[in-house]
């Protein structure tokens, strides 16, 4: 029997996470108390019914009982149950923002300060996140996006490295993106927008990437940053970290930015990185 727990932050997408393994054929069962954990493992087990494939919730709604969860686990390894744990993440900044649009609050807030409830949060889960199998960071992440990742995790197997990419495109003539962990600068490499005919246009166009691409600067550029980023992402994910957003500028953040990081999105996609890519500033 596959047995999939699921766990995280608050407003981080576990709901979504389950109904797309719900959708998946799993059992799945939402807010299970953890002390109920082996029994309900146990029910699913004994079941006349084929039930092989469990996905359950836990999390800090559970209140106090939460804490019985690293027993519960154990419990589920001496009786010979494989789990696996999946955990959902965002940054606080996008958490506090959910919170706002959805106008709810956060189950630890108790003085109606989102931002106190999540760090509190934060701390209380930061031994299951180390714990954890799979972490998936949904801070750039849309709907689609997510259930792409929980697919590719829990059907086809491909995800091999517990590291979120997220690759962003944005103009420097309207700031650096604030969360940014690397940052590369790619105003010097031939600009499409002087073109009459690919300046309306994004680098989201076949016809832009064609451009920029067609000039051995950008050649030597796209090939130096696979190599740097081929370097650094194992040494991230020895330091333990689950999340990366890399950079990448130029001048309005529409034709070369995006060209280039829609590049090395394609490139680490398919090395079996969780990756996602936005464009920040494409529209403007």
């Amino acid at each position: 029997m596959e047995f999939v727990i699921i766990t995280g932050m608050s407003g981080a997408g576990k709901s979504q996470a389950v109904k797309v393994l719900e959708d998946m054929n799993y059992y799945c069962m939402d807010n299970l108390p953890p002390m109920l954990l082996p029994n309900f493992a146990e029910l699913c087990k004994a079941s006349t019914k084929s039930v092989d494939k469990v996905a359950v919730v836990v999390d800090i709604r559970g209140g106090i009982f939460f804490n019985d969860l690293f027993t519960s686990l154990n419990v589920l390894s001496e009786n010979g149950i494989k789990y696996s744990i999946l955990y959902l993440d965002a940054s606080d900044d996008e958490l506090v923002k959910r919170y706002k649009e959805l106008r709810r609050p956060h189950p630890l807030s108790t003085t109606g300060i989102t931002l106190n409830g999540i760090l509190k949060e934060r701390e209380i889960l930061k031994d299951v996140k180390q714990k954890s199998n799979y972490i998936i960071d949904t801070t750039n992440l849309k709907l689609g996006r997510l259930k792409e990742e929980i697919i590719s995790i829990f059907r086809d197997g491909k995800i091999s490295h517990n590291l979120t990419i997220s690759f962003v495109s944005f103009g420097y003539k309207y700031g650096i993106p604030n969360d940014s962990d690397l940052v590369f600068d790619v105003r010097f490499l031939p600009n499409p927008y002087y073109i009459e005919t690919l300046k309306p246009l994004t680098g989201n166009n076949k016809e832009v990437q064609d451009y920029v691409m067609k000039y051995d600067i950008s050649k030597a550029l796209l090939k130096k940053l696979k190599e740097l980023l081929e370097f650094l992402l194992p040494n991230y994910i020895a330091e333990g970290k689950t999340n990366l957003v890399i950079s990448i500028g130029c001048t309005g953040g529409k034709h070369r930015s995006v060209t280039i990081a829609n590049k090395l999105a394609d490139f680490f996609g398919n090395e079996n990185y969780r990756v996602t890519v936005s464009h920040r500033d494409e529209l403007k």
